[in-house]
C-alpha cells in the first residue's frame, strides 16, 4: 500500500483546473436549504437550561446535492442540477441562489406535494449549538422520474454524474437506473456520495466516496482507525462486488483512502487544521474528486486536490465553496497560483489590462537560478507594473542546450520564480522561441539581457508593430547558468 499520493504541482493543477471549465457536470440527488441563525451566547434561558442565542444575522446557503452543484459551478465546470424542492418560500430561494451560481436549474422540480429540505443551525462563538431540520423522504414519483430525465437531457451530454444521496427519497432505484443508462450511452462516469445501506443500489457507478461509518454500516463490522489494511481490502471488496473502478473512502482526522479494485490502495493524509467544523466537507469532497477527475487528474491526484479542498473546509463554518487557487494555493504554498498555463494567463492578463496594468514579459531557461537572474528580473520589474516570466519547457531546454539539460526541472524552475515578489506570473512554452506566446500575450515591454543584440531578440519586429518596446538590460558580469555549472564542475574554484 503506499502510504501517501504525491501531490499534483502547480503546473499540473493549472492544466486540471482549465480544463474543468469545458466539462458538463450533472448532479443529481438531494436538493437542500441550508440556514444560519448567527449570533452570541451571554446567559442561559431561566426557562430551561439551555443558552440564549441573541441573534445577529441570518445566512442562506445552498446544501446537500446544491452544495454539490455550486462547489462544481465554483471550480469552473458547466453544472446541471436534478432533484426536487417544495412549491414553497425556501424551494423559491434554493433555485434562486443556484441561479445566482450560475447553475442550470430546469431539471430540479418544484412539487406542490412536498417540502422543501430545510436545515436550521443556530451558531454562537463559532460553535454549532443546535439544528432543526425539516424534511420529506417520499420516494421521487415515476412521473418525475421521466420529468427530470427529459429535462436533463434538453441541456448537455454529461462528462461526469454526481449522485448525491442524502437518502431524502430522490435517488430511487428507478432514476439511478435511469442515469447508469445515460452515463453508458454518453461515455460518463458516475461518482456517488452514498447513503444507502447496500452499497448495490449503485451498481454501475464508477466510485463511491463514503465516510467510515457508511463503509462500516455497508460491510456489516466495525474498523479499528488506524488498520489502514483491513480497511482498505474491505473498500476493494465492495468496489467489486458492485462493478465499481475504487471506493474512496472518507476518514475524518486521518485523510482519506484510495482503494480500487486494481492495484495498490493509496493512503492521503489529512491536511489543513485540526477538525473545527465538518459541516458540507463530504459535498466539498465528491465535488471536487468528480470535477477534477473529469478535467484529466488521475484518481489519485483527484482525491489529494479533494481532500486538500475537505482541509480547507472544515476550517470554515458552515457549508461553503472552495475556489481553485485556494486549492493550488493550500497544496503548495501561496505562490503556486502565479504559475498558469496560457488560456489562464491570457485570462489573467486581460484583466491586467482592463485594470490599466503596464505589463512586462521576459523569457529564458532560467535553469540553477542565480544573482544574474535576479538582477536581470528586478530590473524588467521596474519597467512596468506587472511581470511575466515565460521558461522553456524541459523538452525546448534540451533541444536548445543538449541532453544533459535542464538540471532543474520546468516545475521546479516554475515554483523557484513564483516565489520571488517581484514576478507576477509564471509561464512554460514548449516551442523552440517564445514568438507564439508574446503573440498571444502581446506584452506591452520585452526585456532581454544586453548579451542579445536588438536584431537578435525573438519576437521583436511583432513587439514593436504592436504598440510594445523591447528593453535590453545589463547583465551582472561574470553571472551565468553555464559558468555555474563550470565552476561546480570543477569543485567551485573558478
Amino acid at each position: 500500500m503506499d502510504s501517501q499520493g504525491a501531490a499534483p504541482d502547480a503546473i499540473s493543477l493549472a492544466g486540471v483546473f482549465s480544463r474543468a471549465r469545458e466539462l458538463a457536470v450533472w448532479v443529481v440527488g438531494d436538493v437542500m436549504l441550508d440556514e444560519y441563525a448567527v449570533g452570541d451566547v451571554e446567559r442561559i434561558s431561566p426557562e430551561a437550561p439551555v443558552p440564549v442565542v441573541r441573534v445577529q444575522r441570518f445566512e442562506d446557503r445552498l446544501g446537500g446535492a446544491a452544495n454539490v452543484a455550486r462547489q462544481a459551478a465554483v471550480l469552473g465546470a458547466n453544472v446541471s442540477l436534478a432533484g426536487l424542492v417544495g412549491e414553497d418560500a425556501a424551494g423559491d430561494h434554493v433555485l434562486e441562489l443556484c441561479r445566482e451560481a450560475g447553475i442550470d436549474v430546469r431539471a430540479v422540480r418544484p412539487l406542490g406535494t412536498r417540502a422543501t429540505s430545510r436545515k436550521l443551525r443556530a451558531l454562537a462563538r463559532n460553535q454549532q449549538l443546535v439544528r432543526l431540520d425539516w424534511e420529506d423522504a417520499t420516494p421521487c414519483p415515476a412521473e418525475t422520474i421521466d420529468w427530470i430525465v427529459e429535462r436533463l437531457r434538453q441541456g448537455r451530454t454529461p462528462d461526469i454524474i454526481i449522485l448525491s444521496d442524502y437518502a431524502k427519497g430522490v435517488l430511487t432505484p428507478a432514476l439511478v437506473a435511469r442515469i447508469r443508462e445515460i452515463a453508458t450511452a454518453a461515455g460518463a462516469r458516475i461518482v456517488v456520495d452514498p447513503k444507502q445501506r447496500d452499497f448495490g443500489a449503485y451498481r454501475g457507478a464508477s466510485i463511491l466516496t463514503p465516510n467510515m461509518r457508511e463503509l462500516e454500516i455497508a460491510a456489516g463490522r466495525t474498523f479499528e482507525p488506524a488498520d489502514t489494511a483491513s480497511i482498505a481490502a474491505c473498500a476493494q471488496v465492495l468496489a467489486r462486488d458492485i462493478g465499481a473502478d475504487a471506493l474512496v473512502v472518507k476518514r475524518g482526522g486521518r485523510g482519506m483512502l484510495v482503494a480500487p479494485v486494481e492495484g495498490p490502495a493509496h493512503a492521503i493524509s489529512a491536511r489543513g487544521r485540526l477538525l473545527f467544523d465538518p459541516t458540507g466537507a463530504g459535498d466539498t469532497v465528491v465535488a471536487v474528486l468528480a470535477t477534477t477527475l473529469a478535467a484529466g487528474a488521475t484518481l489519485v491526484e483527484a482525491a489529494t486536490i479533494a481532500n486538500a479542498a475537505a482541509g480547507i473546509t472544515v476550517g470554515r463554518i458552515g457549508t461553503v465553496s472552495i475556489t481553485a487557487r485556494e486549492i493550488t494555493d493550500f497544496l503548495g504554498g501561496k505562490h503556486t497560483h502565479k504559475v498558469m498555463e496560457r488560456a489562464e494567463l491570457a485570462a489573467q492578463m486581460e484583466s491586467w489590462r482592463n485594470a490599466g496594468k503596464r505589463i512586462v514579459l521576459t523569457n529564458g531557461c532560467f535553469d540553477l537560478l542565480h544573482a544574474g537572474h535576479l538582477s536581470l528580473l528586478h530590473q524588467a520589474a521596474q519597467h512596468g507594473d506587472v511581470l511575466i516570466v515565460a521558461i522553456n519547457s524541459d523538452a525546448s531546454v534540451r533541444r536548445l542546450k543538449g541532453p544533459e539539460r535542464p538540471l532543474v526541472s520546468e516545475h521546479e524552475r516554475a515554483a523557484m520564480l513564483a516565489a520571488l515578489d517581484c514576478v507576477d506570473a509564471v509561464t512554460v512554452f514548449g516551442e523552440d522561441t517564445p514568438l507564439e506566446l508574446l503573440q498571444a500575450a502581446r506584452p506591452d515591454v520585452l526585456v532581454k539581457g544586453q548579451d542579445y543584440q536588438m536584431e537578435q531578440v525573438v519576437g521583436r519586429e511583432w513587439v514593436e508593430a504592436n504598440g510594445g518596446s523591447v528593453v535590453l538590460v545589463p547583465l551582472v558580469p561574470g553571472k551565468s547558468t553555464t559558468g555555474l555549472i563550470d565552476r561546480i564542475m570543477h569543485g567551485g574554484s573558478r
